[in-house]
């Protein structure tokens, strides 16, 4: 066998055999709680090791592997598998590295055009399709929203190309796709593209606190490490299987990488793309250029499930799992933002459970709390009544009908075993107040949201085009505040946007001096502040109270 038929030969079989290890982990969950970790980082390093191993062939033997055939769609084609792998390990283990390295190789496919010309084959332009869907994807989770602007623009028409070019295939589950991002990022693009999301140092440590935060001691402190998010409503926003209320929480929950959120991300349309030019950036070369984005010295993100519209029983699945592998000392976060009902009496239901009339005001922003010792506590006594827990629910669920969907406080308890910080995002969040006092080992942390959120301008309060105001106020606080009064922020009055950011972060950086200095500061308060993470979200909950 001549030399110019072994090197298609072995290519080819090096795809066939990549893509059958890719299938062992194509329906793997993509969070970290899924089956055994242990197994699932196995399979997924044989997995890389043969995309790697393919990747490096043909570009060893581009030349030869050009000159029998080679399309430059199916270089396309592999370079997009191995960010899609790279994006699936990020999703597993939230380590930013492998979001880099993400983009880096889909980065590199849409600027040399490796799909250029697909409107003559239906397979690959479908393969075109799921490329850009996916570059969309990560470039919004790494807030490239230059690049997002470009990519939507893109997608759009190709969607409009195909249905032109491809009269016979029904393109209306693109069409819902391009739906879906041109509404996500109008929501997400209504934030100012100031600071990040993520916690950077240079906005969320503040220098005249910071010694009263280095000081601080308590009997226990808590590692987190953890997180369970999730989101269930009607036509809420989202793009693929991240609602936007997920994606702002999961953006609270990581550190910035050094420098990434104000480099320029350059974007331009190459329109004169050279068809001699085969080379693509290499495996190698991109963890270097990855780590250049990464600062060393940051710890560890916390694992996150993000979890897009599961079952109760899926959801309690992976909480135990969670729970069952916590580290000594460690807390979960679990995020639930979802609707509610109840079949009582919201007025003989407070009385019933014990809530004191003074939490119980109407008028009160967030009347199960009350502020004490600078921190919102619950009030609530069980009287042994546990059937209390299994009243009221949250649903979970496209109906109302059947108990399946629904998500009672009493399926949490047994979960309170470990340290638990729950943050219910609900019209019903006041039926989880019941768990306070009933937990079977740990205290409970509780953020409960108003059972109504408010605005001056009615139009606001659709979570269809705007996501939650509670956790807008979490994750983007004082723009939520703006949000609240009708507001409009713009580019146009910066000034007075760093004017406001100022007087926030005073305010924040006093009440961080006061929440270190405390000296009868409940445990189940004290144990969580020195998580950079938990303290920031305790100080703009308290201060929103």
């Amino acid at each position: 066998m001549s030399t110019e038929d072994v090197v298609p030969k072995t290519f080819h079989a090096l795809v066939e055999r990549a893509e059958r290890k890719f299938a062992r982990v194509r329906d793997i969950p993509l969070h970290p709680y899924g089956g055994s970790g242990l197994e699932n980082g196995h399979f997924f390093h044989k997995v890389f090791k043969a995309y790697m191993r393919l990747w490096k062939y043909q570009q060893k033997n581009r030349d030869k592997l050009v000159e029998s055939g080679l399309r430059r769609w199916e270089i396309g084609e592999i370079s997009s598998r191995i960010g899609q792998l790279y994006f699936s390990q990020y999703l597993r283990t939230s380590e930013a590295r492998f979001l880099f390295e993400s983009y880096i190789f889909y980065e590199a496919i849409f600027n040399r055009k490796y799909f250029e010309g697909s409107s003559r084959d239906r397979g690959v332009r479908f393969k075109e399709l799921r490329f850009y869907a996916r570059f969309l994807m990560v470039s919004l989770i790494l807030n490239h929203k230059e690049m997002v602007k470009l990519l939507v623009e893109k997608f759009t028409e190709l969607v409009e190309d195909s249905k032109a070019n491809f009269r016979g295939t029904n393109f209306k589950e693109w069409k819902l796709v391009v739906q879906e991002i041109v509404q996500f990022t109008k929501a997400d693009t209504a934030i100012l593209n100031i600071k990040p999301l993520r916690y950077c140092a240079m906005f969320d440590s503040y220098p005249a606190s910071l010694s009263y935060v280095s000081r601080f001691h308590a009997k226990r402190l808590l590692k987190f490490q953890d997180a369970v998010l999730t989101s269930y409503h009607k036509n809420e926003v989202k793009f693929a299987e991240l609602t936007l209320d997920t994606f702002r929480m999961l953006q609270c929950l990581e550190w910035e990488p050094s420098g990434s959120f104000y480099q320029n991300h350059p974007v331009e349309s190459r329109e004169n793309g050279n068809m001699s030019d085969h080379s693509v950036v290499s495996g190698l070369i991109d963890i270097n250029l990855a780590a250049d984005m990464l600062d060393p010295t940051l710890p560890s993100n916390p694992k996150k499930a993000v979890l897009y519209r599961p079952s109760t029983t899926q959801l309690i699945s992976v909480i135990a799992t969670v729970c069952e592998g916590l580290p000594p000392d460690s807390v979960m976060l679990i995020y639930l933002s979802a609707p509610g009902d109840t079949g009582t009496d919201n007025t003989s239901e407070i009385k019933s459970s014990g809530v004191s009339s003074k939490c119980a005001r109407s008028n009160a922003p967030y009347n199960h709390h009350e502020q004490n010792n600078g921190l919102c506590q619950n009030h609530v006594t069980m009287n042994g009544d546990s059937s209390q827990c299994f009243q009221n629910y949250l649903w979970l669920g496209p109906s109302k009908n059947g108990g399946s969907n629904f998500l009672y406080p009493g399926d949490i308890i047994p979960f309170t075993r470990r340290p638990t910080f729950m943050i219910i995002d609900s019209d019903n969040s006041h039926a989880f107040k019941v768990l306070h006092g009933a937990e079977k080992g740990e205290p409970a942390a509780l953020f409960l949201s108003p059972q109504r959120p408010s605005f001056k301008d009615p139009s606001d309060t659709d979570m269809a085009q705007n996501g939650s105001q509670f956790t807008f106020f979490l994750t983007v606080p004082l723009q939520a505040f703006c949000q609240l009064v009708g507001f409009n922020l713009s580019n146009d009055v910066l000034d007075m946007y760093n004017d406001l950011e100022s007087i926030i972060s005073a305010a924040f950086s006093e009440w961080e001096k006061i929440l270190c200095t405390s000296t009868s500061l409940d445990l189940v308060w004290a144990q969580l502040v020195s998580d950079p993470f938990l303290r920031r979200l305790i100080l703009r909950f308290s201060s929103s109270v």
